[in-house]
C-alpha cells in the first residue's frame, strides 16, 4: 500500500512553490506515495476574514491518518496557523521535512540564504561601487526572509555604509510587494537609491516594471537584484541578477529524505543545498546583446502558446461563473459543476461540504447568526460530487478523518490538490483534484477557486432567503399563538373558493365560535391559562374539522369556520362534533376550569361580488344568540 504524505502549502501560483511541487511530484511517483497537498491562497488586500477562511484547509487533515508530511510553512504569513501545525505534527509522532524553515525536531531541507545574499550585496559595493542602497524584504517574521534581510545589513555595516529604515521596505514575497515598494522610495523624501535588493525574483520583476512606467531604466538609473532565479530571462524587460536556486531538486530530495526514514537508512536529518549568484544585466554585469533569432522565436512560440491556453481556460472559467451566478437553487448549482468537471475530466474530483454548510437546523429561530458561522470542519462532510476514472459516484457522505472518498481502483499513485471552500472565515467545506489536465500552479486556478467559492456562497444565501420568505409567508397567514390561520391567512385560503361558490351558486357554511367565559378565566386563573383554554380551541378545531372546512382565529377568543356545499345537517354534526371534543378535553384534562364555546352558523349561496364577511357578520348574531340562551339556561338553574 502506498505511504501518505500530507503536504502543507499556500500559494501555489507562485513560482518557488510551483518548481518545489514539481519536484516533489516527480519522487514521489518513484517512491510510492500519495500525496495530500493542502493550499491556501491568501495575501487578499484587507481582507482579513477571506485569508482566515484559506487557512482553515490546514485545520481539516489529521495527521495521525498520514506516514509522513512535507511543510512549506515558510510560505504562510500567519505564525499562530504555523505553530498550531508544527504542533500537531509532532503530536501525531510522523516524520515530516521541513523547507527551509529549520525547525527543531523535524527533517530539513534549505539552503544558506546568508552567504547567497552576502554575495549579491558584496557585488554590489565592491564591483559596482554603490553605496545608497534600498532593500525590498519579504515578511518580518518570515525566517528566509530574516536571515537574507540580516546578512545584507551585516555586508552594508562592514563596508561602514550607513542605511536609513526608510530604505527597507517590507512586503510578503509576491510581485505586488515590489511595485508597492517602489512606490514607497519614490514618495519618500530621500533620494532615489543606485540600487535596489531583492530578497526574491517575484518583488524584483515587480519592482522593474514600476520602475519602467515611470521612466526610470534599469541598470542604468538604478541596478535590481533578485533571488531565487525562478524566471525565464526571455519573458523579462532585461535579464535579472538573481540566485540560482534547486528549488525541484528540494522538492525531490524531501521525498527521498521520507523514503529513507521509512527505510531506517536516513543518514543526514538536514540537507543545505548551495546557491550560486548570477550576475547579469539588472545589475550591469552584462551588455544587452542581441539575441539568436531562434532563441526569440523559441520564447515568442512559448508565450504564444501559453496565451493561447490561458484565454481558453478564461473562457472556461468566464463561463463557468456566468452559470453558477445564475444558478437558483444548490441542486442547479451542482449540475453545472458537475458540466464542468466532465470538460476538464480529471482523474478525480470530490466536492466536499460540512453536513450543515448552508446553515439549516430544525430550530432556526434560536441559533444566532454567529453561532451558526462555521469555524472549522465538521465531523461529518457530505460529497455532492464525486468523480473518479470518467465517471460519477455516488457516495454521500465520509467523516472528516478520511479527508476523500475511496473511490479509485487503480493502484497508481495519487497527487490531490485540496482547496477550501468558504466564504471569508465561514468555512463550508473543500475541494480535491487529482491528475487534472488544467494547471493548477497559477492565478487562474486561484480565481476559479474564488469564484466557485463566491457562487457557493450566494446559493447558500439564497436558501437563507428561502427560508426567510417562507417564515414571513408563515407570519402573514399564521397565527402564531395558536398554530392556525390568522385573518390573512384565512382569506387567503377561502377566497378562490367563495368566489367560485358565488359564480356557481352553490351553498357555503360559515361558522363563528367564541370562547365562553375567557374574562373570568384570565382574572381567576391568570393569563398564562387563558391563553391554554384559546389554544385548546383551536387544537380542537383541527379535530373536529375533517372535511375540508378551513378555520381560523378570527381575533382574540374568537374563530371562524368556512366550508363549500354544506348542508344543515353536516354543519349540525360539526356543531355537535365540536363541543363533544369539548366534552373530551374537559375530561382528560382535568382543568381548574371548564371549557365551554358557543356557536352559530349559516348556510346560504352567496351573489357575485358579495363580501365574505356579510356571513361573518350573520354567524356572529347567531353565535350571540346561542350565548344568550346558555346564559339564560345558567340562570333559570341557579334560580
Amino acid at each position: 500500500m502506498n505511504k501518505k504524505i500530507a503536504i502543507i502549502v499556500a500559494g501555489i501560483d507562485e513560482t518557488y512553490q510551483s518548481s518545489i511541487l514539481r519536484g516533489i511530484q516527480s519522487s514521489a511517483l518513484k517512491c510510492g506515495f500519495d500525496c495530500y497537498v493542502f493550499v491556501s491562497f491568501t495575501g487578499m488586500k484587507d481582507n482579513n476574514g477571506h485569508d482566515v477562511g484559506e487557512m482553515n484547509i490546514f485545520k481539516l487533515p489529521d495527521f495521525r491518518r498520514f506516514d509522513g508530511a512535507i511543510l512549506l510553512t515558510n510560505t504562510i504569513d500567519c505564525p499562530p496557523v504555523v505553530n498550531d501545525i508544527l504542533d500537531r505534527i509532532k503530536s501525531a509522532g510522523i516524520p515530516a521535512v521541513s523547507m527551509d524553515n529549520n525547525v527543531e525536531g523535524l527533517l530539513h531541507i534549505g539552503i544558506d540564504n546568508s552567504t547567497a545574499m552576502r554575495d549579491i550585496t558584496e557585488h554590489f559595493i565592491k564591483v559596482h561601487g554603490f553605496e545608497r542602497i534600498n532593500y525590498i524584504s519579504g515578511p518580518k517574521d518570515n525566517p528566509e526572509s530574516a536571515d537574507r534581510l540580516a546578512a545584507f545589513l551585516d555586508v552594508m555595516r562592514e563596508n561602514e555604509i550607513d542605511i536609513d529604515e526608510s530604505r527597507i521596505f517590507y512586503g510578503d514575497f509576491r510581485g505586488n510587494s515590489g511595485r508597492d515598494a517602489i512606490d514607497y522610495f519614490m514618495n519618500s523624501e530621500l533620494e532615489m537609491p543606485d540600487a535596489i535588493i531583492c530578497a526574491n525574483d517575484v518583488m524584483a520583476v515587480s519592482a522593474i516594471n514600476r520602475l519602467y512606467a515611470a521612466g526610470i531604466r534599469v541598470p542604468e538609473d538604478i541596478a535590481v537584484s533578485g533571488f531565487d532565479d525562478v524566471f525565464d530571462s526571455n519573458n523579462l524587460i532585461v535579464e535579472l541578477t538573481s540566485v540560482e536556486r534547486p528549488l525541484v531538486r528540494s522538492g525531490t530530495l524531501a521525498c527521498e529524505m521520507l523514503l529513507n526514514t521509512f527505510n531506517n537508512t536516513l543518514k543526514r536529518k538536514s540537507l543545505r543545498l548551495n546557491m550560486l549568484p548570477k550576475y547579469t544585466e539588472s545589475c550591469g554585469c552584462v551588455k544587452c546583446t542581441q539575441k539568436q533569432a531562434y532563441e526569440y522565436k523559441e520564447a515568442n512560440i512559448s508565450n504564444f502558446n501559453r496565451i493561447g491556453t490561458i484565454n481558453q481556460y478564461m473562457s472556461m472559467f468566464n463561463s463557468l461563473a456566468c452559470e453558477l451566478n445564475g444558478a437558483d437553487s444548490f441542486d442547479e448549482y451542482i449540475k453545472t459543476m458537475k458540466s464542468f468537471v466532465e470538460m476538464i475530466n480529471p482523474g478525480e474530483f470530490y466536492f466536499c461540504l460540512n453536513k450543515n454548510w448552508n446553515f439549516q437546523c430544525d430550530d432556526i429561530d434560536n441559533v444566532s447568526h454567529a453561532d451558526k458561522l462555521q469555524k472549522c470542519y465538521e465531523d461529518d462532510i457530505i460529497i455532492p460530487i464525486a468523480y473518479c476514472e470518467g465517471e460519477f459516484i455516488e457516495k454521500s457522505e465520509i467523516k472528516r478523518s478520511e479527508i476523500l472518498p475511496d473511490c479509485s481502483l487503480n493502484n497508481t499513485t495519487k497527487f490531490y490538490y485540496i482547496v477550501p471552500l468558504h466564504f471569508r472565515e465561514n468555512c463550508m467545506g473543500y475541494m480535491a483534484i487529482n491528475n487534472c489536465g488544467l494547471s493548477l500552479h497559477n492565478a487562474l486556478f486561484q480565481s476559479w477557486c474564488i469564484t466557485i467559492n463566491n457562487s457557493l456562497e450566494n446559493i447558500r444565501k439564497i436558501n437563507a432567503m428561502n427560508i426567510a420568505v417562507e417564515k414571513l409567508e408563515r407570519l402573514y397567514v399564521q397565527d402564531t399563538f395558536s398554530g392556525i390561520y390568522n385573518r390573512n391567512g384565512f382569506v387567503n385560503a377561502t377566497n378562490d373558493l367563495f368566489r367560485k361558490c358565488a359564480v356557481e351558486s352553490r351553498n357555503i357554511m360559515l361558522m363563528f365560535i367564541d370562547l365562553d367565559g375567557l374574562k373570568k378565566i384570565n382574572d381567576t386563573y391568570g393569563h398564562a391559562v387563558g391563553d391554554e383554554a384559546i389554544r385548546a380551541i383551536a387544537d380542537i378545531l383541527g379535530k373536529s374539522c375533517k372535511n375540508e372546512e378551513i378555520f381560523c382565529r378570527f381575533g382574540g377568543d374568537e374563530f371562524i369556520v368556512f366550508a363549500a356545499d354544506y348542508s344543515e345537517s353536516q354543519a349540525s354534526k360539526l356543531t355537535g362534533d365540536i363541543q363533544r371534543n369539548i366534552n373530551k378535553y374537559n375530561e382528560k384534562i382535568k382543568c381548574r376550569y371548564t371549557l365551554s364555546a358557543s356557536t352559530g352558523y349559516v348556510i346560504s349561496v352567496p351573489k357575485i361580488g358579495e363580501d365574505l364577511f356579510r356571513f361573518v357578520t350573520e354567524a356572529d348574531k347567531k353565535m350571540y344568540e346561542t350565548k344568550r340562551e346558555k346564559k339564560s339556561k345558567y340562570l333559570r338553574r341557579d334560580s
